[in-house]
Formats: C-alpha cells, structure tokens, sequence
C-alpha cells in the first residue's frame, strides 16, 4: 500500500468514529433531563391537584355563614326541639302521628315538607294552621312567635336543604346583654316548654321578670350548667354550648340585668 493510500483510509476512519461519539452522548445526557422534567411536573400536578381538590371540599362542606341563608342546624331544628320534639309529642320515643323532630333525616321523612313550596308542606301548615285543635305546638302551648315562623317558611322557600356553615368561634364574655345573647337562646331552646298557661314542671319563662326570678334563685344556671341534684335542661338533648354557660354566668354575676 502506498503511503498516500494509507492516509487516507486513517482520516476516513477518523471521520467516521468522530459522529458516533457525539451521537452517544447526546442520548446520554438528554434522557435523565427528560425524566427529570417528567418525574418533576408528575409531582407538582398531583399537588395542585390534591391541593385544589381539597379546597373544593372544604368550601362545598363548611362555608362562613351567610346571614341571608337559613341554616337548618343552626336555625331550624333548635326551634323544633324547643318547641315539639319533647316527650308526648314529636322526641324519637314518643313519634306522635309518626312525625320526629330530632334531626334533618327524620324531619324530611316524617314532616311531608316539599321543598320551595310551602302550600304543600305539611310542617308549615301545621304551624300556622287557623285550627287550633290542628296547630302545632298544640294548646295549651303557644304558637310559634312570627320570627320563628318566618324562619322555617324561609328555609323551606330556600330548598329545605341540610346546610352547613362555619360559626365564629370567638366567645365573648365581656359585654354579654340579655337581649341579644340570654334571650334569643332561651326562647328557642327553654321556652317551647316553660311557657303558656301550662308550662312544664309549672316553670314559667314567658317574660323578663320569670327569667330573672329564675336567675336570682340560681335554679337557672344550675340546670342549664347540669348541676348534681336538679334536672338537666334542655331536657334529653345536648347540653347548651359552654359559651353560652359561660355568657349566662357573665349575666347572672352581673345583676341579671334587662340589657
């Protein structure tokens, strides 16, 4: 072979092994950059998505109160457990005419209530029925007051739904009235039975001066508070929340004033 073939066939194989190599290390560097990315943006959507998701959720199970929304937990079933869910009439036990009032699945089961209609909800017919053999709560209780009635109306109007809100959880013991924070809690939970001209257990709470005659004796924070040796009220439900105790102590303490 002559020397001039011989140079050519080393620069040919030089050339030839030169893209090769470039070839490989491209792929080898470009493909954990690609799995990175991947592995990255895989992680990051699951994230948001998660994240997002679970916003969702809790917006949809648990909103700040709207104070133009009727809230069957917080607004409507306190008046039907103060007023016709108590024993003889409409407790679990007692299921007069089949009808509970103790909870949203059994109020809507028993009550014949037709969302958004109020001609055709039995429960509203029979809290403003003009029959008094027929009215509910029945004599010799009183009628429901005008604001509970429109309460009840406005819920039914609203789609007689189970809404949930979140409260305020801030308890303010500090500046507590009678007028807007003993009373309200009182005629819906105490006085469906402790008035009229038969209140149970002959406890009347039909005014300022029975609630504060109540206050003055101590008879009144003792039950509420579940006291040893009296009779725990609201009688066979829950006890009241440990803030309104506490605003009711506040009251007491401070002269049980008509404020």
């Amino acid at each position: 072979m002559q020397i001039r073939d011989f140079i050519y066939v080393i620069f040919v194989l030089t050339v030839l092994s030169v893209p090769s190599a470039c070839v490989h290390d491209t792929l080898l560097g470009e493909s954990p950059m690609i799995d990175s990315m991947m592995t990255d943006t895989m992680i990051l959507d699951t994230m948001v998505t998660d994240t997002m998701m679970d916003d969702t959720t809790h917006q949809d199970t648990m909103q700040g109160c709207d104070t133009t929304v009727i809230y069957f937990e917080q607004d409507v079933l306190p008046i039907l457990r103060g007023s016709c869910a108590f024993a003889g009439c409409h407790d679990a036990a007692s299921a007069r005419d089949g009808v509970i009032l103790v909870s949203y699945e059994q109020v809507i089961r028993t009550t014949g209530t037709v969302p958004f209609d109020l001609s055709e909800s039995d429960l509203y017919e029979a809290i403003t029925d003009d029959d008094l053999d027929k009215r509910m709560p029945p004599e010799p209780r009183d009628a429901l007051s005008q604001e509970d009635i429109a309460t009840i109306a406005t819920w039914i109007l609203q789609g007689a739904e189970d809404l949930v809100c979140e409260e305020a959880s801030d308890c303010d013991i500090d500046d507590v009235s009678y007028g807007e924070d003993i009373l309200p809690v009182l005629r819906v939970e105490c006085q469906g039975c402790h008035s009229g001209s038969s209140p149970s257990a002959g406890i009347a709470m039909d005014d300022y001066d029975d609630i504060k005659s109540l206050a003055d004796n101590g008879l009144l924070f003792a039950v509420i508070n579940w006291d040893s040796g009296v009779s725990p009220m609201p009688k066979g439900r829950e006890q009241l929340s440990q803030c309104f105790i506490d605003q009711l102590k506040k009251w007491i303490d401070e002269g049980a004033q008509n404020n």
